[in-house]
């Protein structure tokens, strides 16, 4: 797996944390932004599992958790817009990143299971 893959979704924790800690302070919003924290920096540490991976079937379902997961940040990010606490620009900037991640783990998911069919 590309060293990018990791890479990005180690930037996109970070990201998260950083918003996470904004969203507490300034916001008192406690609630949705630990479930965005839990389910984005998971996403990494699924992506790091699943190099580490005991067979190749071990390896898509690690990377099936970790776009489940990134799925699920995508759907807090989105809550967090619609109930106004974080603004578009940012929401657009996260989501962006993240549906990035998500395409990259759909993509080494179909490649991976197209060549276990060889």
């Amino acid at each position: 797996m590309p060293n990018f893959l990791k890479e990005k979704s180690f930037s996109f924790a970070l990201s998260i944390i950083r918003l996470y800690k904004k969203l507490i302070e300034s916001k008192k919003e406690f609630v949705m932004s630990k479930q965005l924290l839990r389910s984005a920096t998971s996403v990494g540490a699924m992506i790091r599992e699943a190099q580490n991976a005991e067979s190749k079937m071990d390896f898509v379902h690690k990377l099936a958790i970790a776009q489940k997961e990134c799925d699920e940040s995508l759907y807090w990010l989105e809550l967090l817009l619609q109930s106004a606490y974080i603004e578009r620009d940012e929401y657009v900037a996260f989501s962006k990143d993240g549906e990035e991640i998500l395409k990259m783990i759909k993509s080494a998911i179909l490649t991976t299971k197209k060549n276990l069919k060889r």
